[in-house]
């Protein structure tokens, strides 16, 4: 079975973890480029690195390549008085929120490992949060056009979203991920319009069942259901 390199970075500023799984996807594809240079490419002996990592950020909004500055609804200034930070950056998707009590989740996975197709690695990383919120009773669906993980997406006005996700992606090398809102304070996502989209509500799994939940469980879960969906071990 192959394995897959877990880590739990545990809190940690936002543009640290970009900045690692930047260097992480470069020295893979540094990897492909030699393999492809001594002409030793083989997709079953690439010496690449798959990795899982877990982080909580501090309050931050990240906004994907094509996201709309107009859906950041507070200026520079009211940012910084609320202790908000703020990028630009390289994965697809628009704005969304992180922050303690969510679990954001970095697969640096070489996809020539497994499939080398974005729509079946989305679908995956949407599978493996709808049987994690299945364990907790609750039914995390898909909206059609819209990447991510859903409550009740097929009844106009009950939309409401638990986890968004967004991926880069070059040489089959990803970066970037989900974020599953466990005990996440909802009132940041207020400031946005999450993931441009108008008129859908966002959730957490502490609103929907009515206490805290203890994260090292839902972390364990979501490693659990990693293995299963991408058939791999992680070590």
């Amino acid at each position: 079975m192959k394995q897959v390199l877990f880590s739990d970075l545990g809190l940690k500023p936002y543009k640290d973890a970009w900045d690692y799984q930047e260097t992480l996807l470069q020295e893979n594809i540094a990897i492909k480029g030699a393999a492809r240079a001594a002409g030793e490419y083989d997709v079953l002996t690439l010496p690449t690195t798959d990795r899982l990592l877990f982080t909580e950020h501090e309050p931050v909004y990240t906004l994907g390549k094509s996201g709309k500055e107009a859906n950041v609804l507070l200026d520079g200034e009211q940012l910084a008085q609320k202790g908000i930070s703020y990028f630009h950056i390289n994965r697809g998707g628009d704005i969304t929120f992180h922050g303690p009590g969510q679990i954001v989740g970095y697969p640096i996975l070489d996809l020539e490992h497994f499939k080398t197709d974005l729509g079946w690695y989305l679908r995956s990383l949407e599978e493996m949060i709808i049987l994690t919120l299945a364990e907790y009773g609750l039914k995390g669906e898909r909206s059609p056009g819209e990447t991510g993980v859903w409550l009740d997406a097929s009844i106009k006005g009950r939309e409401r979203k638990i986890c968004a996700m967004g991926i880069r992606c070059s040489r089959w090398i990803t970066m970037h991920g989900f974020a599953l809102n466990v005990n996440t304070n909802l009132n940041y996502f207020n400031f946005i319009i999450p993931c441009g989209i108008q008129g859908k509500q966002v959730t957490s799994m502490e609103k929907e069942l009515g206490h805290p939940l203890a994260m090292d469980a839902v972390k364990q879960s979501i490693k659990n259901n990693f293995e299963k969906v991408f058939g791999v071990q992680l070590v």
